[in-house]
């Protein structure tokens, strides 16, 4: 018997996540974007290995788990932000370091508690019922700070995104603004680790803006391409997850791939119209 999809959002877990996810999924794509084209990306996926530790000591010390991870993974990103700004350590190697380092401290951690399988596994691939009530007002707060803080600062992280020397000599703080950006991702990072998981969290930030450029070319379609692409995917992904009892984080991302993979091919079938329609010619 199908379930009626307005009782399915009375429930108050699927609203949490609905509230977090929708959060998450719009941050995410903005902040996506600046990290693809500067190329970027897999710093998200490091914090979120860094956020995997914090968690598990988290876990193993009784505390609040957001309280623990956020100043961790900000730690973190600023870390990582020093090693490749002063050349201590170029930037995919200082997130490999830390990321790998940061698993292993988690792992270690959690073997000397016994009882924590269950709780890890919901951090590491996500789940609807990891998001208690605590959990979503502060990432309400969290997500407000991101999209408060990435909408003063647009103009200028867009200026550093495309050409940083020419913004840095126009007066531009680039420095500054590379922390705010690191500091904007680690917050995302850890606001959605909770629904998508400490090992998913991190395509969640890609996917979206590179389905986007498949078929946008303006900096401006591309961020609101963006942010609809992760909104659709993150509820057709909860209400997939929900009604087939998958892996929340898994089943989003699986969704942002398919979308991926139709903007993909949409967009190589539009090239082979226009080339079929303005063949090029050749000189006699």
């Amino acid at each position: 018997m199908p379930i009626d999809l307005s009782s399915l959002f009375s429930f108050a877990f699927i609203q949490r996540a609905l509230v977090v996810g929708i959060l998450v999924s719009v941050c995410s794509a903005l902040l996506g974007i600046n990290l693809v084209l500067r190329r970027f990306s897999m710093i998200g996926d490091g914090l979120s290995h860094v956020g995997f530790g914090s968690l598990a000591l988290a876990l193993v010390l009784g505390a609040e788990p957001l309280a623990i991870a956020i100043p961790i993974v900000i730690l973190a990103a600023f870390f990582m932000l020093w090693l490749n700004a002063h050349g201590k350590m170029q930037g995919d190697a200082s997130v490999a370091m830390l990321s790998s380092s940061a698993l292993a401290i988690g792992i270690l951690v959690t073997s000397f508690s016994s009882g924590l399988n269950i709780d890890l596994n919901s951090y590491m691939f996500g789940s609807i019922l990891a998001v208690s009530q605590s959990d979503m007002w502060i990432s309400v707060i969290v997500s407000a700070v991101v999209l408060v803080l990435y909408l003063v600062c647009y103009h200028p992280m867009f200026s550093i995104t495309f050409d940083e020397p020419f913004a840095a000599a126009t007066g531009t703080r680039a420095s500054f603004y590379n922390t705010i950006l690191s500091l904007l991702t680690a917050l995302t990072v850890v606001v959605g680790m909770r629904l998508m998981g400490t090992l998913l969290i991190s395509p969640l930030i890609i996917f979206p803006a590179l389905t986007a450029m498949r078929v946008c070319k303006s900096y401006r379609g591309v961020v609101i391409c963006s942010v609809a692409t992760s909104v659709l995917s993150l509820v057709l992904g909860l209400i997939l997850s929900f009604l087939f009892s998958l892996p929340t984080g898994a089943t989003i991302v699986t969704v942002n791939l398919v979308f991926f993979l139709g903007f993909s091919a949409f967009s190589f079938l539009r090239g082979l119209l226009r080339r079929s329609s303005h063949p090029v010619r050749t000189e006699k």
